[in-house]
């Protein structure tokens, strides 16, 4: 695996984080956590924070992966609401986690601002309705919410979409205040950086080859070894053959990304109040503004996380689709990354012994849930188990037709989803 940065936006603005070197000897700590994106930085910046002596052990570098690619959206509750939670698994289910659905969002703006994270956090969420039945949706939606305490809501028609997006391509948007977007690289290196100020070790370059079960487990890499109290496998789309239980419920999926050239004074003719946008069809396109004023637009899925040849060719489309005023605007930055999917669209939350816990498959809402999983991890192992059970009790189902077949099943599925949005059906 490399240990450079995907060629991204973020990376090349990335702010200052010299290499961390890669594990050596042998170490005691009280928690070694596999993984330095999001769900690892969280939940060793808690643990640190109540005393713990924390250990990350990272195969590349600090939000290498999907937490240093992302669209960089505060986007709020899970890949399936509340509403399907309670269909699904009940009312208890849905009442627990919907309780829980908007604190991932806090914790980040409580981050940023205790550790002075520079990560260009700006305020303000869309969601936007390409068709009717797209806009009863938002309705729903908006409805839900509230029910679980978000007041900040607001939904526009059509004549109130162009105050906050320059594109006749809605026909609703719904305004969350309470949303929000960032730098997503510079919030993962301004959360490592503040898990070291408080003790925490974190070393880069450092693959986990296995771990070695027992009272107290022993992680392995090539250079090193830790032994712990507790493992935390933080691994998500990443986390390959190490434990081969959990990959096997699990797809990575890969979604695309260009940054366009600064759009200087044109940036207000495009998203004149700076908030991020997502559709909220299957397979959504996302964008927001940079702080120097590129578009960044996302969208897209490879199932199975296959890197495309020719992002830029997949996503322009969509983009001067959307604002027929950039045709022909100058793509900068192009990349790819990937996420895990679980069948369910729910994270996957458990323990595999008494000592190892784990947290995966955030199915396109890490940025806010890897944070609050982040709390939910530090609390199960100081005792308080009740929302993480809240998390584990959800059914982990495998995909349909197993680790062979289980992408063209999926893309198939996916298929289906999008011509009914096309289809306006």
């Amino acid at each position: 695996m490399t240990t450079s940065h995907a060629p991204s936006y973020y990376a090349a603005s990335a702010n200052d984080s010299p290499p961390r070197p890669p594990l050596a000897g042998a170490h005691e700590a009280d928690v070694c956590i596999i993984g330095a994106g999001y769900t690892g930085l969280s939940s060793g910046l808690f643990l640190a924070e109540a005393g713990f002596r924390v250990v990350v052990l990272e195969a590349a570098r600090v939000g290498w992966g999907a937490s240093g690619r992302n669209g960089g959206q505060i986007v709020h509750s899970y890949s399936r609401d509340m509403d399907v939670i309670e269909a699904r698994h009940g009312a208890d289910a849905a009442r627990a986690l919907g309780g829980m659905a908007f604190e991932g969002a806090r914790i980040i703006r409580e981050r940023v601002a205790k550790y002075g994270i520079q990560c260009d956090l700006k305020g303000g969420g869309i969601y936007a309705a390409k068709t009717r039945r797209k806009v009863r949706d938002l309705e729903h939606h908006k409805g839900l919410w509230e029910r679980y305490g978000n007041d900040q809501l607001e939904l526009l028609d059509r004549g109130g979409v162009h105050r906050h997006i320059g594109s006749d391509a809605y026909e609703a948007i719904l305004v969350d205040r309470s949303g929000g977007h960032i730098h997503p690289l510079n919030l993962a290196l301004g959360e490592a950086a503040a898990l070291e100020s408080l003790g925490g070790t974190i070393c880069e370059a450092s693959k986990v080859l296995r771990i070695e079960r027992g009272e107290r487990p022993v992680v392995h890499t090539g250079g090193g070894q830790v032994r712990a109290r507790y493992v935390i496998v933080a691994c998500n789309a990443y986390i390959g053959d190490l434990e081969p239980q959990l990959a096997a419920k699990s797809m990575p999926c890969g979604t695309q990304v260009v940054a366009t050239e600064p759009l200087g004074e044109r940036w207000k003719e495009v998203l004149p109040t700076d908030h991020c946008v997502e559709d909220n069809n299957f397979l959504l396109d996302y964008y927001r503004l940079s702080a120097d004023r590129r578009l960044i637009f996302g969208g897209g899925v490879i199932y199975g996380a296959r890197d495309p040849a020719r992002i830029e060719q997949l996503i322009r489309p969509n983009l001067e689709k959307t604002f027929p005023q950039l045709a022909g605007v100058k793509i900068d930055y192009a990349w790819t990354g990937n996420f895990l999917l679980t069948l369910s669209r729910l994270p996957q939350v458990g323990r595999l012994d008494d000592t190892i816990y784990y947290s995966q498959g955030c199915s396109g809402h890490g940025v806010t849930y890897t944070h609050l999983i982040g709390r939910v991890l530090s609390e199960a192992l100081q005792g308080q188990a009740e929302r993480f059970d809240a998390f584990a009790s959800l059914p982990h189902y495998p995909f349909p037709g197993g680790r062979m077949f289980r992408i063209p099943f999926t893309a198939l599925g996916a298929w289906w989803y999008d011509l009914r949005d096309r289809l306006g059906a």
